[in-house]
């Protein structure tokens, strides 16, 4: 995994207010219930999943560094200084007190405790504050800093590991979503949290995630990225590009750059799904809009809040206020010339990595029988 480096493409898209509180769904998504047709050259296909599997560093899991990465303030200082995030979390526990009044709440992945001292200052009876990593300790300070030591009570460990000194919550609150929703894997966390410990009428907060797909034309920066390595100070690197091509970029994609409608991909529900929903096969239908070229297919997410008596969320789309997440651009080998009205079709599966399930495996069948272009492809990305 990759992400843009300089311009004026900060972190928090430079949000002066947090007006994102409400969900903002593209009006062009569309579910599409549609069958692909499997690509004859399966023998292609196989040798392409090979290389994906062969990544160079392959051997360094997520694993290894995802908990110790958020012992440090600086991941905590961009996700809190992510206004849309952030707020819309206070505005749903503020505005639905009522889900939390005089109840038993589970932070799962507690991090500084933020979402534990919103929870506690709207009401909560108590909130168990689990967190894994080294942060931990400064959430336990934090929370005597502010005087809610006899509301909140911080465990140091893993969710699989420790044991809560109530057989259930009334409500389990989670900021879990990574780069392309799914990355890290926090997800099978909170449904490990809400199979053990949640109450038969418990809440999950939030409990909706959708996933997204839409094409842009990105000439400018696929050449800067991928046509790059060509020529390195005059030597050719360009057995690079093929790694290159299968890691995804986390970055903001500007609305300008969008050339067809924005498809729904998948919907999760958490109260109610099961881990292994995660991985799935699904197609799409992506209708160009105008007359372009299309060089990377953008993937992003929307999360809602249903039980609140108005429903709220936000959107990591490219039409939406930016967030930490941005985007998570997938660079097509080909050039796609698409026209007005035609339609690329295809089918994406996605599934957690064999060897190391924080990370993402993506299967990309796509294929265009246009006007000016014919293409049929497959191709592999891996999120690490």
């Amino acid at each position: 995994m990759d992400r843009r480096k300089g311009g004026n493409r900060d972190a928090n898209g430079g949000l002066a207010e947090a007006t994102a509180s409400r969900l903002r769904f593209d009006s062009d998504e569309e579910g599409v219930g549609m069958e692909v047709e499997e690509s004859p050259d399966v023998a292609a296909e196989e040798e392409q999943a090979a290389a994906a599997a062969e990544v160079i560093g392959s051997d360094k899991t997520s694993a290894d560094y995802y908990f110790d990465s958020y012992s440090h303030f600086g991941i905590h200082e961009e996700m809190l200084k992510d206004v849309v995030r952030t707020k819309t979390y206070q505005n749903v526990i503020t505005q639905s007190s009522f889900l939390l009044k005089d109840k038993i709440v589970l932070d799962v992945g507690a991090g500084t405790g933020i979402l534990s001292l919103f929870c506690a200052k709207a009401g909560a009876k108590h909130v168990y504050a689990i967190e894994c990593s080294q942060m931990a300790d400064m959430a336990n300070e934090i929370v005597k800093s502010n005087g809610y030591s006899d509301v909140i009570t911080v465990i140091k460990g893993k969710v699989e590991e420790i044991e809560l000194p109530v057989p259930k919550v009334d409500v389990i609150i989670s900021e879990w979503m990574g780069y392309f929703l799914l990355f890290e894997n926090m997800l099978n966390t909170v449904l490990y949290a809400r199979d053990k410990w949640l109450a038969d009428d418990g809440v999950v907060l939030p409990d909706k995630a959708s996933l997204h797909l839409t094409a842009i034309e990105d000439a400018e920066y696929k050449e800067d990225k991928i046509e790059f390595w060509n020529n390195v100070y005059g030597f050719d690197m360009s057995c690079i590009k093929k790694q290159a091509m299968m890691e995804p970029l986390v970055d903001t994609v500007d609305a300008n750059q969008i050339v067809t409608n924005c498809q729904l991909l998948k919907t999760m529900d958490i109260s109610k799904m099961t881990p292994g929903d995660a991985s799935f096969t699904v197609p799409f239908k992506l209708v160009a809009e105008r007359n372009d070229f299309i060089h990377a297919l953008v993937a992003y997410f929307n999360v809602s809040f249903t039980k609140c008596h108005k429903l709220m969320g936000f959107s990591t789309g490219p039409r939406s206020k930016a967030t930490h997440w941005k985007q998570t651009v997938l660079y097509l080998e080909d050039v796609v010339t698409i026209c007005q009205g035609e339609t690329l079709v295809g089918s994406m599966t996605v599934s957690p990595n064999k060897k190391n399930p924080r990370d993402i495996d993506i299967k990309l069948k796509y294929s265009l029988d246009g006007y000016r272009c014919q293409v049929s492809r497959t191709q592999f990305f891996k999120m690490r």
